[in-house]
């Protein structure tokens, strides 16, 4: 997840939303997910050695994670280039690193400088080398399907990632089976709210906006996720819609009227028809890859989407 857009964890009182507001509030929804309501006394007296990030993208809440929470964590996900770019940020937590605008190569103060298109040996020994491998090691494989044995871990979470999954009862099965008895699975789930009718075709086609412009399958009904996780073998301890009792809507920064703000202006017609325009030339001339066009399309039908679905 990119914290420069995670506008739906920001909270404001005029809807002019700081993006120093943004990060911090994403990061303490990191630290929240994964220990609700710890303090560092907590935290300490809790310590959990092996936790697994399952679906971790390129490892961004795993090593605000791993920092917080003093645990040692294992990222999970099937993508090989982001895992490669997983690895790259963890080396970057221990090195002064920079690397050129395309990330095909990277130098750190060790003088190195490795090719990131096939690197995984590479890298993962790197990790070794500095010692990050026991607090951010990632593995490239299936959630349906993990190459761990039954019991491995103290802590499983999932965010925003087992929504992909084909058959989400045999996905949280193979959660619970690489997981310690006793211990906890945290997840932060894609979900349509009991608000969702089915037969209403302007529901219909908000979801399918939704699901359009943010990669998703056929999105779940809370109770089918809920009822999932318990014919998995999980018991339901706590769950909750964060979204509900928000002093400030989730879904404000994409109200379309906010002329005067610096950050909502981009979502008025006017501000849509620039971006649309400065997009056109940009791929004409090449300074935009070819198809950005049709890319900021699907992203104005999602944002389009999740307003129209948060209200």
């Amino acid at each position: 997840m990119s914290k420069a857009e995670a506008f739906d964890f920001a909270s404001g009182l005029t809807g002019g939303i700081r993006k120093e507001d943004v990060l911090s509030t994403l990061e303490r929804y990191e630290k929240y997910h994964t220990c609700y309501g710890g303090e560092e006394k907590d935290r300490k007296d809790n310590y959990t050695d092996m936790v697994l990030d399952v679906g971790c993208g390129i490892g961004g809440p795993l090593r605000e994670i791993a920092q917080f929470s003093m645990t040692s964590i294992t990222g999970l996900n099937i993508h090989e280039y982001q895992i490669t770019r997983g690895k790259v940020h963890a080396c970057a937590l221990q090195f002064n690193v920079s690397w050129d605008d395309d990330h095909s190569h990277w130098c750190c103060q060790c003088s190195c400088e490795i090719n990131l298109r096939g690197v995984s040996v590479i890298l993962q020994a790197l990790n070794r080398r500095v010692g990050l491998d026991k607090t951010c090691n990632f593995v490239k494989a299936d959630f349906m399907k993990m190459p761990f044995p039954d019991n491995s871990f103290d802590a499983v979470y999932a965010i925003e990632a087992t929504c992909h999954a084909p058959d989400l009862v045999a996905c949280y099965k193979e959660i619970y089976r690489v997981l310690k008895p006793g211990q906890c699975f945290a997840v932060y789930e894609w979900c349509m709210t009991d608000s969702f009718d089915p037969h209403n075709q302007e529901h219909q086609n908000i979801k399918a906006e939704i699901e359009l412009g943010n990669a998703l399958p056929d999105i779940r009904l809370i109770g089918q996720c809920l009822e999932a996780v318990k014919q998995a073998g999980f018991e339901v301890i706590w769950d909750k819609d964060l979204a509900a009792d928000s002093p400030v809507p989730w879904y404000l920064p994409l109200e379309k009227n906010q002329y005067f703000s610096a950050m909502g202006f981009r979502n008025t017609p006017v501000g849509r028809f620039i971006l649309r325009n400065m997009t056109k030339g940009l791929e004409y001339i090449g300074l935009a890859p070819k198809g950005s066009q049709r890319l900021l399309h699907l992203l104005l039908k999602a944002a389009d989407g999740l307003y129209d679905g948060g209200r």
